[in-house]
């Protein structure tokens, strides 16, 4: 099986520039690791790549969902490993980018998804909406502990979904996650960045966003039959809502905006920085596409050597 390269890392750190150009350099198709750019007309809130800026380079897995529809990490991984088989047939290099670590783990690791059950789903959900994630967190650090620091308490879809398989397993939810094993032979690159220019590159996207009319983009989505759950919790979507619905001002929406896309990148750097198989480069080294080729080539050769931790200085997670 071919080697995939995958570009991860905390959002605004330059994960689809650096995309587009490998897959230029090494003949290959970008392949979306991010849950909300798969969703149609989520283009602005997602900075999703546009045709135009795509240099010719194939993008697979973007629009493939209705804001409306619930995504799902199993659905992802078959889709996305149905992906990769074509590219491996085509002889083409799989180029896989994005910041939804759980989502890149099952393109490229062993992960098995326990079932689910819609009504427990359901009453989950009914309560995190009523009584606020943290509520349901603080259950679950009791159940799980593990679980409990690996998911942020904001984060109530994975909060509803580890307590979900916890009550159908009877098993803590932690043991079903993916160890660091490759599924999918691959090497992994991590998108670095020094945490003041990161929170600088976040605000500055937050305003193009603004800017390229995301609250109207939201607002055609509403007009065209709405956002489902998922949908609607995605950030800058949400606060778009909320101010849609009067519960935020436009200045607080936008400011929310800005912290939780923050908040976002914290999260994402923690999960990539605890997988020892990312080979972290700087976000701003004007070197960075050679220094990554180079890292691929290596690959290749079976040379690379192992890859050292995230810079402790730059640590986004800690």
């Amino acid at each position: 099986m071919s080697l995939v390269v995958a570009v991860v890392g905390p959002t605004a750190t330059g994960k689809s520039d650096l995309g587009i150009e490998l897959a230029l350099a090494l003949g290959g198709d970008v392949v979306n690791t991010d849950a909300m750019q798969l969703y149609r007309g989520m283009d602005i809130g997602t900075a999703k790549v546009s045709p135009g800026e795509r240099r010719g380079v194939p993008h697979h897995l973007l629009d493939v969902l209705d804001p409306r529809e619930d995504a799902t990490v199993a659905d992802y991984q078959v889709w996305g490993r149905q992906v990769l088989a074509d590219l491996r047939v085509r002889d083409r290099t799989a180029v896989a980018v994005g910041g939804s670590g759980l989502y890149v783990r099952a393109l490229l690791d062993r992960l098995d998804f326990p079932g689910t059950d819609p009504r427990l789903r359901a009453e989950l959900e009914a309560r995190a909406d009523a009584e606020g994630p943290r509520a349901l967190h603080a259950e679950l650090a009791v159940a799980d502990p593990a679980a409990a620091e690996r998911i942020g308490p904001h984060n109530a879809r994975r909060i509803v979904r580890a307590l979900e398989v916890i009550a159908l397993t009877g098993r803590p939810y932690s043991s079903s996650l993916p160890e660091h094993v490759y599924q999918v032979p691959a090497v992994q690159i991590g998108l670095d960045c020094d945490r003041a220019v990161l929170d600088e590159r976040v605000a500055a996207r937050v305003a193009r966003m603004w800017q390229a009319g995301l609250v109207d983009e939201v607002g055609r989505l509403v007009a065209g039959g709405g956002l489902g759950r998922t949908a609607a919790r995605a950030v800058g979507y949400a606060q778009v809502l909320a101010l849609r619905s009067g519960r935020l001002s436009e200045r607080q929406a936008y400011d929310e905006t800005v912290v939780a896309t923050r908040r976002l990148a914290r999260r994402q750097m923690g999960w990539f920085g605890r997988d020892p198989r990312v080979h972290w480069l700087d976000a701003q080294d004007p070197e960075l596409v050679g220094r990554a080729l180079d890292l691929v080539g290596r690959a290749r050769a079976g040379e690379l050597p192992e890859p050292g931790p995230a810079p402790t200085s730059r640590r986004l997670g800690t």
